[in-house]
């Protein structure tokens, strides 16, 4: 005989749960419930989308907003149901940002997915050939492991005793009252001391 068992977030729990109003603040776990998706996805969502803004109480807790709930439903329409990808819906964002500049997008008006092509690949414009600087780095040299590379970092640290020693030179041609004893620089003259007599 097969028991079924009743607890905190069994699906007859949550049946037996008061609905919510629709303008409440939704739970992470009342948003993943309705949306049928982890929690996880949902804070991972919010780290790639920042238009997903819940309000965050002590602890941690996230309450998500109706307006945030409906933008998650329609990322997760466009992701699961549409095929896009997450670069495609953040780019349908912007551009849906862009295009009302002075208010806020609502979730429910963002464009839906476009018509396929009916275009043959041959038709299709062809792109310019890539500029200089369209071209990839070139691939950088091995890195030198070893007496290779404690020859090279003597090398560079002679090279830098060397520029320091140049700047120092510099810097007590330009101010010759910088110049001590230490850095090997000849003595500054000695002041006479008038002496009593």
């Amino acid at each position: 005989m097969t028991e079924t068992l009743v607890g905190p977030g069994s699906a007859e729990d949550r049946a037996s749960r008061p609905t919510k109003a629709a303008s409440a603040f939704r739970t992470i776990s009342e948003v993943a419930d309705e949306l049928d998706v982890a929690q996880h996805v949902l804070r991972f969502w919010e780290s790639k989308f920042p238009q997903v803004r819940p309000l965050k109480r002590g602890g941690g807790r996230r309450y998500y907003r109706p307006e945030d709930i409906d933008l998650l439903r329609r990322i997760r329409s466009l992701l699961y149901d549409e095929g896009y990808t997450i670069k495609g819906v953040q780019k349908l964002l912007r551009v849906r940002r862009r295009a009302t500049p002075a208010a806020t997008p609502a979730p429910a008006e963002l464009p839906a997915a476009p018509e396929p092509l009916a275009v043959e690949p041959d038709d299709l414009p062809q792109p310019p050939p890539p500029l200089p600087f369209d071209q990839p780095p070139p691939t950088s040299p091995r890195e030198p492991t070893g007496p290779e590379r404690r020859r090279l970092l003597a090398e560079l640290h002679g090279e830098l005793r060397l520029l320091g020693q140049i700047a120092r030179d510099l810097s007590r041609q330009l101010n010759p009252s910088l110049s001590s004893p230490q850095d090997g620089a000849i003595d500054p003259p000695a002041r006479s001391v008038a002496q009593p007599g």
